[in-house]
């Protein structure tokens, strides 16, 4: 609305032909159109203007612009900002609150333009639209769409336990019954009868470790030891493994691309991950058909994903296929196609969680009738090729070695697992409940050989940061963290430094003492 200088019917303000310019907005009653001198008095007023903000002309001409700010805002000078910024930039334009006649805010838009005549300011043009009931519509808008992210959010949760709920119940009641049933035996004289409640008591207990884990992997907290891994030669090792665990009906075609990359991941999980999608496949072709695993390089510019390199490990079937609905929620955990009681719903979404942790990223496709695949793609490991350390065997027995032990556990329970299954190993054992007691211990003159704590530790300091301050006395002291959440800030791979190990809970005393004693030989 600003007018370069010229004589005529246009003129702004105090240029004497004012006239055609009120006639033209005078009729325009949804903005509120007038115009400022150049100190900020009002010099015309339009219908607009006056059904706005509730001022007639009479009251209203003559008056500062500034009226119509709200306190805080005179308070703070933005009425002479607004001015000012529109007579050195050429236009000021903002969405704030505005007082009308009566007191009540409202929410405007207000645009002021500069108006010059033979290059002399001479005044302002000034638009004011209300947006209220806009604004209040856009806030409900926004309020509905966050009730219902809360809604989806809560039903998501709801889903999660309520699988969650369901599978440990089960393996619960296996556990305690079979717990329940070797202490009744045992009281009625009957020990050959405890072993298979035994048995069974141990199976639900490794299943429910089973599904923890795949609860972590979904949740990208599970502990992952990545290590450099050539994915030919993983799938070329597991294929005796696969063949097996399909079954005959089942044709395993590998398509491996020559020269792919290696990458730094966990090559534990990754077997893990290509072994579920081999199963879900097959569980895909029931009467039997088709599995392919692909191996290439590939280069990706996706939103999800840093820009670079990265190796794809790909599983196709040639199966029923997914429906559109189906496959938008595949990779939700619990969701599931299969019976009750024929799978957890985790396996998809451990994959995702295994490969996101990683640094990857999985993609689904699918048509019905025509199979699925299942893609996943790990970082490429563009450093050194390091030897992969040999894993030590649960069944060979470690050394009496003799040495002391420093365990810190907060859960009695455990503590008293790893303590007495190491003092049948000829280990010394010294127990602290929290890490200021440990580290008083660590402080103290007394000898240790190996410092074994739960990183979750209370009271303040956890596992990673009493390791620290324990270096800080005793820097050769391995530590041996053995957890069961991956609390990223202490147990990222990259920030473990020399001397630091971990095992993950839940283990068996074999594997523990086989742990122990390598990690103490490390030393």
């Amino acid at each position: 609305m600003s007018a370069d200088g010229s004589d005529g019917e246009n003129d702004p303000p105090g240029g004497g032909a004012f006239s055609a310019y009120e006639l033209l907005v005078q009729g325009v009653v949804d903005y509120a159109i007038y115009m400022l001198d150049p100190s900020g008095r009002v010099m015309s007023w339009n219908s607009g203007a006056e059904r706005i903000k509730g001022y007639t002309s009479d009251e209203i001409l003559g008056e500062h612009f500034s009226r119509f700010y709200v306190d805080e805002d005179r308070a703070a000078g933005v009425p002479a900002r607004a001015l000012r910024e529109a007579r050195e930039h050429g236009r000021f334009s903002a969405e704030a609150w505005r007082v009308r006649k009566d007191g009540t805010r409202f929410w405007a838009m207000v645009v002021i333009d500069p108006i010059h005549k033979h290059g002399k300011l001479i005044g302002f043009a000034k638009i004011t639209r209300d947006l209220t009931e806009q604004r209040k519509a856009q806030l409900e808008l926004e309020k509905s769409r966050e009730q219902l992210f809360q809604s989806q959010k809560m039903e998501t949760i709801g889903q999660l336990t309520g699988g969650l709920a369901h599978d440990f119940n089960n393996l619960l009641t296996a556990i305690t019954g079979g717990l329940d049933l070797v202490k009744r035996r045992l009281a009625q004289g009957r020990a050959s009868e405890v072993d298979r409640y035994i048995e069974a008591a141990q199976n639900a207990a490794n299943r429910a470790a089973a599904l923890t884990h795949r609860l972590l992997a979904f949740a990208r907290r599970q502990t992952l030891e990545p290590r450099y891994t050539e994915v030919n030669a993983l799938v070329a090792q597991m294929r005796d493994l696969l063949d097996r665990t399909v079954g005959p009906e089942i044709e395993i075609r590998t398509e491996m691309a020559e020269n792919v990359w290696p990458t730094m991941c966990d090559p534990n999980q990754l077997e893990n991950a290509i072994l579920n999608l081999c199963i879900n496949a097959r569980d895909a072709m029931p009467d039997g058909g088709g599995l392919t695993i692909e191996t290439a390089n590939a280069s990706l510019e996706e939103p999800d994903l840093p820009h670079g390199d990265y190796v794809a490990v790909s599983v196709s079937d040639a199966g029923t296929g997914m429906e559109p609905d189906v496959l938008a929620h595949a990779l939700d955990p619990f969701f599931t196609t299969k019976p009750t009681g024929h799978g957890t719903g985790l396996g998809l979404s451990m994959v995702y969680g295994f490969a996101t942790q990683s640094g990857g990223q999985v993609r689904l496709s699918s048509r019905v009738g025509e199979g699925a695949t299942v893609r996943i793609y790990l970082p490429r490991w563009k450093g050194p090729a390091e030897a992969l350390e040999p894993q030590p065997s649960v069944k060979e027995p470690p050394a009496r070695e003799g040495k002391t032990i420093l365990v810190v556990d907060d859960e009695p329970s455990v503590r008293m697992f790893i303590s007495e299954a190491l003092k049948e190993f000829g280990y010394e054992i010294v127990e602290a409940s929290n890490a200021a007691s440990g580290l008083n211990l660590l402080d103290s003159n007394a000898q240790f050989d190996l410092l074994i704590t739960d990183v979750g530790l209370p009271g303040g300091m956890n596992g990673r940061q009493l390791a620290d301050a324990a270096h800080r006395t005793r820097p050769q002291l391995p530590v041996l963290f053995v957890t069961g959440y991956a609390e990223k800030s202490a147990l990222e791979k990259n920030k473990l430094g020399t001397g630091l190990h971990f095992l993950h809970k839940p283990f068996s005393v074999e594997l523990l003492a086989s742990r122990v004693r390598e990690v103490i030989q490390k030393r």
